[in-house]
């Protein structure tokens, strides 16, 4: 029998595996809400859209928070979060998180509001 013939991968080592961009977007949106402790009164969860490319993403969350608050830590803690889950749920490499606020929601706006009028 010839040395040189090479021998078959294990079936463990063959084959691939494939994360759908609809996926990382929702593991993103999940981390988002979990960073921010939860949606505003009156608002929206987070929505994230995501670019996948091989074994890299780059995220992008678009999200709405109480006023006041410390629109950078917050964003910042979001993007920390995000970044870890997709890392750690999904084995992607996170190039960028980019966050985009959306709305601020005010409990003296939305009293207000159900009022039709703003202060």
């Amino acid at each position: 029998m010839p040395t040189d013939v090479k021998e078959r991968p294990r079936v463990r080592e063959r084959g691939a595996t494939t994360i759908a961009d609809r996926v990382v977007a929702k593991i993103s949106a999940q981390a988002a809400r979990e960073a921010l402790g939860g949606v505003p009164k009156g608002g929206h969860p987070p929505h994230a859209s995501v670019a996948v490319h091989r074994d890299a993403a780059r995220i992008s969350i678009s999200l709405e928070l109480d006023y006041p608050t410390d629109v950078g830590r917050r964003c910042g803690a979001v993007r920390g979060r995000v970044r870890g889950r997709v890392e750690e749920l999904v084995g992607m490499e996170v190039h960028e998180v980019s966050v985009h606020v959306e709305r601020l929601h005010s409990a003296r706006t939305s009293s207000a509001a159900g009022k039709g009028r703003l202060e």
